[in-house]
């Protein structure tokens, strides 16, 4: 079974950081864009930051100088170091990769579970 398996999110005081962390695992033999998103209670999805293979990366203007994204292709890991937290950015962030599998060999978009971030003021 194909997953993306994000951790590290949790609650930190205004102006705290945290590292989230993601992992494809499965039947997994390719991995391109990857990235994270964040969705509210009754909110859409929204893009917090997103990077290519090749590390090119795009970000939200609300996290920008604040937030990082890197991968490790070799792990098929994505990850984003937030610094500078505010109370906003509470949310539930979603790790993002489209993938390339045995079942899907053209590659399909596959979502996390989810990590909550609260962030406290």
């Amino acid at each position: 079974q194909v997953q993306l398996v994000e951790f590290g999110g949790g609650l930190v005081q205004a102006g705290g950081s945290l590292r989230l962390t993601c992992a494809a695992s499965g039947d997994v033999f390719g991995v391109e864009d990857m990235g994270w998103y964040r969705q509210g209670a009754g909110t859409q999805r929204e893009l917090v930051a997103r990077i290519t293979r090749n590390g090119g990366t795009k970000y939200s203007d609300s996290v920008k100088g604040r937030f990082t994204i890197s991968r490790d292709n070799a792990m098929n890991s994505v990850y984003l170091q937030m610094n500078s937290l505010k109370p906003e950015d509470t949310d539930v962030y979603h790790c993002y990769g489209y993938l390339l599998t045995d079942g899907r060999p053209s590659g399909g978009d596959y979502w996390g579970q989810g990590t909550r971030v609260t962030v406290s003021s």
